[in-house]
């Protein structure tokens, strides 16, 4: 089966986004842009659909998938309470990139499959244009990861992801390239206290405008064991990863970090390795080997850059891809926790 293909690029195309909203009534599957990454929605009432995503992913059933909705109407419809705190993120970050974890109705209007059986659901509202449409159209919640195979890099553009979904949903929207290019900060409030379980475009920095307790989860930067439960999704798996073996490398002396990559480069070059090197704009000129990328310069850049240079990375057939971390302040936290679990956890810090 081929996938209805509607090519938006950043358009609203009424008709092509009903045809899309009727196929998520209809328990089907449907490609859509966000304003983070593309993500692969199905209606979050219906667990014979949500199942149909887990199966185009490859996703593990304890892995709990974000719930997208267009209006605080379709919120209060499946959650026990907006708390003032809430309440006041919510008119702050949304529409936008921040994902709050709420306790679900006991009713469970939410079924087990999207919440992996938590009683708990992460829910957003998307400023994406298109993906709004989509919502409001189809007239229900849309549960949706972000589109790619599972473990894979996420989708910011429907040309980086088309080969390996096509044919696994039955209608693609094109929005062209989204704006962010990381999928969004998602947090729970407990007592008051916001603990960022998977750092995104909206910073602790920002968070703290809103709450002066603003923690960041150990999961963040950490590894989460096997029997673990988690209520964010792109914590406890490998994930963001392409096939070649990948390295970080970070120092807050810029020349410590160069000479170190530069160190390794020349290591794996002596016995006849083949290096790939990620850098940021103002380092790349710094570095040994010939073949060497450039990630961008501001971290806006970065992030919007690193998914799509995660998946040309294999196409090298290098022995080792290093790449630049860019520390943990501000956007740097999300950028450099989508790292780490890109490089399997093989890190140094100088």
């Amino acid at each position: 089966m081929i996938s209805k293909y509607s090519n938006q690029k950043n358009k609203i195309n009424e008709e092509e986004i009903k045809e899309a909203a009727e196929e998520i009534k209809n328990g089907n599957l449907v490609l859509f842009p966000t304003e983070t990454v593309y993500g692969i929605g199905a209606n979050a009432l219906n667990a014979e659909a949500v199942k149909k995503v887990f199966i185009a992913k490859n996703r593990a059933p304890d892995n709990p998938l974000i719930v997208h909705v267009c209006s605080i109407e379709m919120v209060e419809k499946i959650v026990q309470e907006i708390t003032p705190l809430e309440k006041k993120l919510m008119e702050k970050f949304w529409p936008g990139p921040l994902t709050i974890i709420f306790n679900r109705k006991s009713e469970k209007i939410i079924p087990n499959v999207v919440t992996a059986n938590l009683d708990t659901v992460g829910i957003r509202m998307p400023s994406n244009k298109i993906a709004k449409k989509l919502i409001q159209e189809a007239g229900v919640p849309i549960a949706a990861p972000s589109a790619n195979i599972s473990g894979k890099p996420s989708g910011t553009k429907v040309e980086d992801i088309i080969e390996e979904l096509d044919g696994k949903v039955q209608y693609i929207l094109d929005g062209g390239v989204t704006d962010i290019g990381l999928e969004s900060t998602v947090i729970k409030i407990d007592n008051g206290v916001i603990d960022i379980l998977r750092p995104g475009k909206v910073t602790k920095e920002e968070l703290q405008e809103v709450a002066n307790q603003v923690e960041i989860d150990l999961h963040v930067l950490g590894k989460v064991e096997k029997n673990e439960k988690v209520a964010s999704p792109g914590m406890k798996y490998r994930h963001y990863a392409p096939n070649t073996k990948c390295m970080m490398v970070y120092s807050n002396n810029e020349e410590d970090m160069i000479n170190k990559i530069n160190e390794i480069t020349l290591d794996m070059q002596n016995e006849n390795k083949k290096v790939l090197v990620l850098g940021r704009e103002k380092h790349i000129n710094s570095y040994i080997v010939k073949n060497k990328w450039n990630m961008g310069g501001e971290l806006e850049e970065v992030a919007k850059n690193i998914f799509t240079l995660l998946r040309k990375v294999d196409k090298e057939k290098v022995d080792l891809v290093i790449i630049e971390g860019v520390g943990e302040n501000g956007l740097g936290l999300a950028i450099t926790n989508r790292l780490i679990r890109a490089c399997a956890y093989n890190y140094i810090i100088v």
